[in-house]
Protein backbone atom coordinates (compact mmCIF):
# COMPACT_ATOMS: atom_id res chain seq x y z
CA UNK A 1 0.00 0.00 0.00
CA UNK A 2 1.36 3.26 -1.13
CA UNK A 3 2.03 5.85 2.05
CA UNK A 4 0.17 9.12 2.46
CA UNK A 5 2.71 11.14 1.25
CA UNK A 6 2.55 9.27 -2.15
CA UNK A 7 -0.83 10.36 -2.31
CA UNK A 8 -0.57 13.68 -1.41
CA UNK A 9 2.14 13.65 -4.42
CA UNK A 10 -0.68 12.15 -6.70
CA UNK A 11 -3.55 15.35 -5.77
CA UNK A 12 -0.16 17.47 -5.48
CA UNK A 13 0.95 16.75 -9.16
CA UNK A 14 -1.67 16.63 -10.40
CA UNK A 15 -2.91 20.16 -9.29
CA UNK A 16 0.94 21.16 -11.03
CA UNK A 17 0.18 19.58 -14.16
CA UNK A 18 -3.39 21.46 -14.74
CA UNK A 19 -1.21 24.59 -13.58
CA UNK A 20 1.02 24.11 -16.07
CA UNK A 21 -0.93 23.18 -19.05
CA UNK A 22 -2.85 26.57 -18.85
CA UNK A 23 0.14 28.15 -18.17
CA UNK A 24 1.25 26.90 -21.45
CA UNK A 25 -2.55 28.26 -23.28
CA UNK A 26 -1.61 31.64 -21.62
CA UNK A 27 1.59 31.57 -23.32
CA UNK A 28 0.47 29.92 -27.06
CA UNK A 29 -2.97 32.72 -26.89
CA UNK A 30 -0.51 35.58 -26.80
CA UNK A 31 0.97 34.16 -30.25
CA UNK A 32 -1.73 33.27 -32.03
CA UNK A 33 -4.07 35.18 -34.62
CA UNK A 34 -7.77 36.23 -33.34
CA UNK A 35 -9.49 32.91 -34.54
CA UNK A 36 -7.11 30.44 -32.69
CA UNK A 37 -6.83 33.02 -29.49
CA UNK A 38 -10.93 31.75 -29.21
CA UNK A 39 -10.42 28.65 -29.20
CA UNK A 40 -7.28 28.50 -26.95
CA UNK A 41 -9.47 30.88 -24.46
CA UNK A 42 -12.26 28.32 -24.51
CA UNK A 43 -10.04 25.30 -23.80
CA UNK A 44 -8.02 27.70 -20.77
CA UNK A 45 -11.49 28.51 -19.22
CA UNK A 46 -12.91 24.97 -19.63
CA UNK A 47 -9.58 23.56 -17.79
CA UNK A 48 -9.82 26.58 -15.30
CA UNK A 49 -13.46 25.70 -14.36
CA UNK A 50 -12.49 22.29 -14.02
CA UNK A 51 -9.70 22.64 -11.96
CA UNK A 52 -11.33 25.31 -9.69
CA UNK A 53 -14.20 23.02 -8.63
CA UNK A 54 -11.90 20.50 -7.40
CA UNK A 55 -10.12 22.64 -5.28
CA UNK A 56 -13.11 24.50 -4.12
CA UNK A 57 -15.22 21.30 -3.33
CA UNK A 58 -12.80 19.11 -2.25
CA UNK A 59 -9.26 19.87 -2.23
CA UNK A 60 -9.65 23.11 -0.16
CA UNK A 61 -11.86 21.67 2.05
CA UNK A 62 -9.34 19.23 3.12
CA UNK A 63 -6.49 21.47 3.56
CA UNK A 64 -8.34 23.86 5.53
CA UNK A 65 -9.53 21.36 7.71
CA UNK A 66 -6.15 20.59 8.44
CA UNK A 67 -3.87 23.90 8.27
CA UNK A 68 -4.63 27.20 10.66
CA UNK A 69 -4.23 29.50 7.96
CA UNK A 70 -7.69 31.05 7.57
CA UNK A 71 -6.25 34.39 5.57
CA UNK A 72 -4.33 32.02 3.26
CA UNK A 73 -7.46 29.82 2.36
CA UNK A 74 -9.61 32.79 2.46
CA UNK A 75 -7.32 34.69 -0.06
CA UNK A 76 -7.47 32.03 -2.43
CA UNK A 77 -11.04 31.21 -2.51
CA UNK A 78 -10.85 35.04 -2.92
CA UNK A 79 -8.75 34.82 -6.18
CA UNK A 80 -11.05 31.97 -7.56
CA UNK A 81 -13.83 34.13 -7.22
CA UNK A 82 -12.05 36.51 -9.42
CA UNK A 83 -11.49 33.88 -11.76
CA UNK A 84 -15.27 33.09 -11.87
CA UNK A 85 -15.96 36.70 -12.00
CA UNK A 86 -13.23 37.19 -15.43
CA UNK A 87 -14.61 34.25 -16.96
CA UNK A 88 -18.50 34.65 -16.76
CA UNK A 89 -17.48 38.26 -18.00
CA UNK A 90 -15.20 36.14 -21.05
CA UNK A 91 -18.15 34.03 -22.00
CA UNK A 92 -20.39 36.75 -22.88
CA UNK A 93 -17.60 38.70 -25.22
CA UNK A 94 -16.38 37.34 -28.52
CA UNK A 95 -12.94 36.91 -29.10
CA UNK A 96 -13.11 39.80 -32.07
CA UNK A 97 -14.23 42.29 -29.22
CA UNK A 98 -12.43 45.09 -28.23
CA UNK A 99 -12.18 43.99 -24.18
CA UNK A 100 -11.63 40.19 -24.86
CA UNK A 101 -7.60 40.29 -25.05
CA UNK A 102 -7.35 42.77 -22.31
CA UNK A 103 -9.88 40.97 -19.92
CA UNK A 104 -8.27 37.35 -21.22
CA UNK A 105 -5.07 38.99 -20.17
CA UNK A 106 -5.79 39.67 -16.70
CA UNK A 107 -7.31 36.35 -16.05
CA UNK A 108 -3.62 34.67 -17.37
CA UNK A 109 -2.05 37.26 -14.49
CA UNK A 110 -4.54 36.49 -11.78
CA UNK A 111 -4.13 32.84 -12.59
CA UNK A 112 -0.40 33.09 -12.75
CA UNK A 113 -0.44 34.70 -9.22
CA UNK A 114 -2.39 32.43 -7.59
CA UNK A 115 -0.37 29.28 -9.01
CA UNK A 116 3.01 31.03 -7.41
CA UNK A 117 1.10 31.51 -4.14
CA UNK A 118 -0.44 27.83 -4.66
CA UNK A 119 2.82 25.91 -5.08
CA UNK A 120 4.81 28.11 -2.96
CA UNK A 121 2.87 28.43 0.05
CA UNK A 122 -0.64 26.53 0.42
CA UNK A 123 0.87 22.93 -1.25
CA UNK A 124 3.96 22.82 0.95
CA UNK A 125 2.08 23.09 3.92
CA UNK A 126 -0.87 20.93 3.27
CA UNK A 127 1.57 17.99 2.05
CA UNK A 128 3.31 18.40 5.69
CA UNK A 129 -0.46 18.03 7.01
CA UNK A 130 -2.57 14.76 7.88
CA UNK A 131 -4.99 14.81 5.71
CA UNK A 132 -6.50 11.28 4.22
CA UNK A 133 -4.74 11.82 0.64
CA UNK A 134 -5.45 8.68 -0.68
CA UNK A 135 -9.23 9.19 0.11
CA UNK A 136 -8.87 12.80 -1.42
CA UNK A 137 -7.47 11.52 -4.43
CA UNK A 138 -9.94 8.74 -5.34
CA UNK A 139 -12.59 11.69 -4.59
CA UNK A 140 -10.79 14.22 -6.70
CA UNK A 141 -10.42 11.93 -9.90
CA UNK A 142 -14.04 10.58 -10.18
CA UNK A 143 -14.84 14.15 -10.07
CA UNK A 144 -12.57 15.35 -12.63
CA UNK A 145 -13.58 12.11 -14.82
CA UNK A 146 -17.23 13.13 -14.10
CA UNK A 147 -16.37 16.81 -15.13
CA UNK A 148 -14.06 16.45 -17.93
CA UNK A 149 -17.02 13.95 -19.46
CA UNK A 150 -19.82 16.87 -19.07
CA UNK A 151 -16.87 19.27 -20.30
CA UNK A 152 -16.29 17.33 -23.47
CA UNK A 153 -20.19 17.03 -24.43
CA UNK A 154 -20.23 20.77 -24.07
CA UNK A 155 -17.13 20.84 -26.53
CA UNK A 156 -18.89 18.93 -28.97
CA UNK A 157 -20.74 22.05 -29.90
CA UNK A 158 -24.21 20.91 -28.76
CA UNK A 159 -26.69 21.36 -26.22
CA UNK A 160 -28.79 18.41 -24.39
CA UNK A 161 -31.77 20.76 -24.09
CA UNK A 162 -31.99 22.76 -27.44
CA UNK A 163 -29.51 20.48 -29.23
CA UNK A 164 -28.27 24.06 -30.97
CA UNK A 165 -24.61 25.03 -31.14
CA UNK A 166 -23.03 26.79 -27.73
CA UNK A 167 -19.84 27.71 -29.26
CA UNK A 168 -19.17 31.60 -29.54
CA UNK A 169 -17.82 32.91 -32.90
Amino acid sequence: MLGKTAFASGVVEMLKDDHENVKHLFEKFESADGRGQGMIADRAIAELEIHAELEEQLIYPAIRKAIEDNDMMNEAVEEHHLVHVLIAELKKLKPKDEKFHAKFCVLSELVKHHIEEEEGEMLPEAERQDIDWEALEVAVMKRREALMSKSSEKGRGESKTTGKSSRRT
